[in-house]
């Protein structure tokens, strides 16, 4: 794999079960570039292995007055040379390639899965975490996967600067050969505590940088509640945490670095102390001391490559493991449903009823239906639900057993309620029928979308806002007027630089910062409703906004998804009294099922919600409706 044919077409399937064996997988997956690295770096280490003993034959040849000799070391120099370079050339190009094949693997793994897993990401993941994975943890780990390939042509050197002593100077080449294995392990002791250090830092790390992406993403409300110095206290003492960590870390390497400066060194003067008493005693010539001085001397730069893959490994073995964690997660919650299947199912025939079987809740097909739920996290819940997304820990029953549970078995959609069970009895959210988590992940989202209640703006122009993948029947000009967009294009357009005469070529800052709450949630309103789903699940999508333009998009909703499928789970009664159908979602289930005038009228749960009445005022709500009714009973014994 070469660096002009990223991305991958598959970066395949990484075996994710830990930090180790997502290395190991990362490392058969580029044999190829190993091996050629491997070659590579044998061809470099070998000429700066060959250089000591040419320098040997050439001091001898001096000493023995052999002009022949010193031609031949002449040219065995120049072919040392030309292999060191060349080796060195192409064993830098072909670890940097190994890197940042590496690295683009990781992060196209990383993207997939964060395609694959959308909103329900950041909710089983912190957001620190998964900034850290998707910039520095991919690098230490592209770092480790080259310099494994640098470290094993390092300690074919090593061998052969060794073992060539052996038989070039045998009483000198075996304290070369005791030495050189006793540098090599020295630092072992040290690396535990210097991972467990490392790890500590990367920790403290990962928790300063989600304190700071959470503080700039809610600067604009902490300007407006004064709370900007407490925040960049926070991040003060945070920071100092990982400056202290750091240094920490950093001394034990520096140690590690130094046994690995102190003890060549030793070596090195105990060879030429014994070296020079074995020329005194005419048992080996100059020439092979020489030798053996320069060769401990070289060692110096292989020995160098066993330190950096400690290093690697100890970086890149927790950054391995959190983009394993990261990897790991599927569609589906910890509660004991299935991922989807290898063989992906038939998508269902249009028009098919939404139904979870979980909590009973049926969306007939081409009916706007809202759903009132008295927990604000259970309805964020109940909508990834729907979309295919079931979270970890989902609170909400295990069993439709509510008013809509009978309904929902007797309907298209409920009939297959045992197909999509899994076989620990979590069932899942169907669609005509056909349980989403079997579904190709695009045909998923194609049918069900999922618009949460913070949704994101990505940045750039509207017109590259809105180009997404969508059934065409809905222009972009239909759509920001269902979700009363026009002085969102009128704020553009004044932002805009001079010559842009199209809000639609208007720039967005980044996540929509320079927008408005409420004018950024219509705009991804208008984006969601551009797509045209076959169902549209949309989370509170007019808690930002007024009254006013709260009644007016949900006329644009109605009007616009009429015949289509659309779920909204809002208390705003502007949102319910424009729905076909209402239903109440107490305790995990459905509790009641009706129109918004009906359930206000007759279910004071639902009333509580969406009034906010408190206990005392339902009891006495409870009170005059039943006074009424004896007043109306004896006037009409009277008559």
């Amino acid at each position: 794999m070469q660096i002009s044919d990223l991305p991958y077409p598959d970066p395949g399937v990484p075996d994710a079960r830990s930090g180790p064996r997502f290395l190991l997988w990362l490392g058969r997956g580029q044999l190829g570039g190993q091996l050629k690295s491997l070659c590579w770096g044998m061809l470099h280490f070998t000429g700066v292995a060959a250089l000591p003993y040419a320098v040997g034959l050439g001091v001898d040849a001096v000493v023995d007055r052999q002009p022949n000799g010193l031609l031949l070391v002449g040219l065995l120099l120049l072919v040392t040379g030309i292999a060191i370079s060349v080796g060195d050339s192409m064993l830098h190009s072909t670890a940097v390639t190994n890197w940042i094949t590496a690295a683009a693997r990781v992060q196209q793994l990383l993207a997939r899965k964060t395609a694959e897993l959308g909103s329900a990401l950041t909710r089983r993941v912190a957001a620190g975490e998964v900034v850290a994975v998707s910039t520095g943890d991919v690098e230490k780990i592209g770092w480790f996967v080259e310099a494994v390939s640098r470290f094993l042509a390092a300690v074919f050197s090593v061998v052969l600067v060794c073992v060539g002593l052996l038989f070039y100077a045998p009483e000198l080449g075996v304290v070369v050969a005791i030495g050189v294995p006793l540098i090599a392990l020295a630092p072992l002791p040290l690396l535990p505590r210097a991972t467990q250090r490392a790890d500590v830092q990367r920790e403290k790390a990962g928790k300063a940088t989600e304190l700071a992406s959470d503080t700039v993403a809610g600067l604009r409300v902490l300007r407006g509640i004064g709370g900007e110095e407490l925040f960049l206290g926070r991040y003060r003492e945070a920071s100092q945490e990982v400056r202290e960590a750091a240094v920490r870390s950093a001394r034990m390497w520096a140690l590690i670095s130094a046994i690995q400066v102190v003890l060549p060194g030793a070596l090195m003067i105990t060879v030429v102390w014994y070296g020079a008493a074995l020329v005194s005693d005419g048992r080996i010539a100059v020439g092979e001391l020489v030798a053996a001085f320069s060769a401990v001397a070289t060692l110096l730069y292989p020995l160098r490559h066993f330190q950096e893959i400690a290093m690697a490994y100890s970086f890149s073995r927790p950054s391995a493991q959190r983009a394993a964690r990261v990897l790991s997660l599927t569609r589906t919650d910890a509660a004991g449903e299935r991922p989807a299947p290898t063989d992906p199912v038939t998508a269902p025939a249009a028009g098919g009823d939404l139904y979870d079987p979980r909590t009973g809740l049926l969306a007939p097909a081409g009916r706007f239906t809202a759903v009132v739920c008295g927990d604000p996290d259970l309805a964020g819940r109940l909508a990834e639900r729907l979309g295919g997304h079931p979270m970890d820990g989902d609170p909400v029953s295990e069993a439709g057993t509510g008013a809509e549970a009978d309904a929902g078995a007797g309907s298209g959609a409920g009939s297959g309620a045992g197909s999509g069970a899994d076989e620990a009895g979590a069932p899942s959210v169907l669609l005509g029928g056909v349980a989403l988590d079997e579904l190709e992940l695009d045909t998923a989202r194609t049918l069900v979308l999922v618009q949460d209640k913070d949704p994101v703006l990505l940045s750039g122009t509207l017109r590259e806002l809105f180009d997404v993948p969508a059934s065409g029947a809905v222009e972009s000009g239909a759509a920001l007027g269902a979700a009363q967009c026009a002085d969102v294009l009128d704020a553009l357009l004044q932002s805009a630089p001079d010559g842009v005469e199209d809000p639609m070529d208007a720039r967005i800052t980044e996540r929509g910062r320079s927008l408005s709450g409420g004018q950024r949630q219509r705009l991804a309103l208008a984006r969601s409703l551009v797509t045209d789903p076959e169902v549209l699940v949309l989370d509170e999508p007019t808690s930002a906004v007024d009254s006013h333009t709260e009644a007016r998009i949900a006329d644009g909703i109605a009007a616009l998804r009429a015949g289509r499928t659309t779920v909204v789970l809002a208390s705003s009664p502007l949102l319910l009294d424009r729905a076909d159908r209402v239903v109440l979602i107490d305790g995990g289930t459905v509790a009641a099922v009706g129109t918004h005038r009906e359930l206000l009228q007759h279910e004071p749960r639902y009333r509580a919600v969406v009034t906010r009445e408190t206990d005392e005022e339902q009891r006495l709500g409870g009170l005059e409706l039943t006074e009424l009714a004896e007043a109306l009973t004896e006037i009409e014994e009277s008559a």
